[in-house]
């Protein structure tokens, strides 16, 4: 569900395309399509631009690469429409793709079409709006939710090359270490090149691999509208075969942070607010994975923290080269620091 607020008053300059040949193209290659069509761009959307398609008779939404010059990998949005494709056979809460297009010549860079999904987005994660009996199991949800991600079969909807199996920490770290050092315009942080040589060093013993998310927060899921119940996972862009705990920690962050940028629970009372703590989230967690408990969860954390530094990093280096896609990336790439002394702490223990 889209309201108003969620919407710009007219499409970003450098994000503005001709909408008549994409009513073309919608027709073509979109079962059902009529028009007349119109667009509008969301707020929302830090690395792909993302849109409204209204018509008369229905809506859609519209994800595409950014232009300008991309550093290699991002903006994956060929990848978000195939998982969820695949996705779709196993009843997983996510918005139907209808269509992809590779060819940039269309509208300026690749995009797909996917379903609009109405519900609620909560982008503040004490759920401001909902009532304090019910908090909890909005909660339950999310955990549920993902845990089940974690146990789905990849192989079997036709995952298995979707991302290498096994030494996921190795190939992460060195990915967003060599995304944090080549990515000059942006600057060198103390805390990220600390974690540049510890992490490497401490990765725990062990592997396991599933189909993660890599960014599962309350403000990338669509919640029913009066339900405690996800009706949508949205933004794919990250996912990949991986390690569950990496994403479980991914989205345990929420504990760790504050409401700066993302939606953090830190400093916020959870005994008044009716909302489990991180002890009681993992428990449940664990109960629905099989697990004793998680070991290591600080260096987890710590992980997942630098992580999002240099995404942030990346956002920044976005503002400066003019190719960022929301209006927010420039307040958001001043929190970089912030996350990245956050990740040195947990490092630390």
């Amino acid at each position: 569900m889209s309201s108003p607020e969620e919407l710009l008053p007219q499409l970003r300059a450098e994000h503005a395309f001709d909408p008549l040949a994409l009513e073309a193209w919608l027709r073509a290659h979109v079962k059902g399509f009529e028009g007349p069509l119109r667009v509008d761009q969301f707020r929302g959307g830090q690395s792909n631009p993302t849109f409204r398609l209204s018509t008369p008779g229905t809506a859609y939404v519209l994800r595409r690469k950014p232009p300008g010059a991309l550093l290699k990998g991002a903006h994956a949005i060929e990848r978000e429409a195939r998982v969820m494709s695949a996705l779709q056979s196993t009843g997983f809460p996510v918005p139907r793709v209808h269509a992809l297009c590779a060819d940039p010549g269309l509208i300026g860079t690749p995009f797909f079409v996917m379903e609009l999904v109405q519900g609620r987005i909560f982008w503040d994660a004490t759920f401001p709006p909902v009532a304090r009996e019910q908090r909890p199991l909005y909660f339950d949800a999310m955990n549920a939710t993902l845990a089940r991600l974690h146990q789905i079969d990849f192989a079997a909807i036709g995952l298995a090359d979707f991302g290498a199996q096994g030494n996921y920490f190795e190939r992460q770290i060195s990915r967003w270490s060599r995304q944090y050092l080549q990515d000059e315009a942006a600057g060198r942080d103390p805390d990220m090149d600390r974690l540049v040589e510890w992490l490497p060093r401490h990765i725990p013993a062990g592997d396991e691999v599933s189909l993660i998310h890599g960014d599962f927060r309350c403000d990338n899921l669509i919640f029913h509208a009066t339900e405690p119940r996800i009706v949508g996972v949205l933004d794919w862009e990250l996912s990949t075969l991986g390690h569950p705990l990496a994403d479980f920690a991914y989205h345990l962050m929420m504990y760790r942070v504050p409401p700066r940028g993302v939606a953090g629970l830190l400093g916020a009372d959870l005994r008044a607010l009716n909302i489990p703590n991180e002890a009681e989230y993992v428990a449940a967690y664990c109960a629905r994975t099989g697990r004793a408990g998680i070991a290591n969860l600080n260096f987890y954390i710590a992980f997942n923290l630098f992580r999002f530094a240099a995404i942030l990093h990346g956002i920044k280096g976005r503002v400066l080269r003019g190719t960022a896609a929301a209006g927010n990336a420039r307040e958001m790439s001043t929190t970089m620091p912030l996350y990245a002394r956050s990740a040195w702490q947990a490092a630390q223990g």
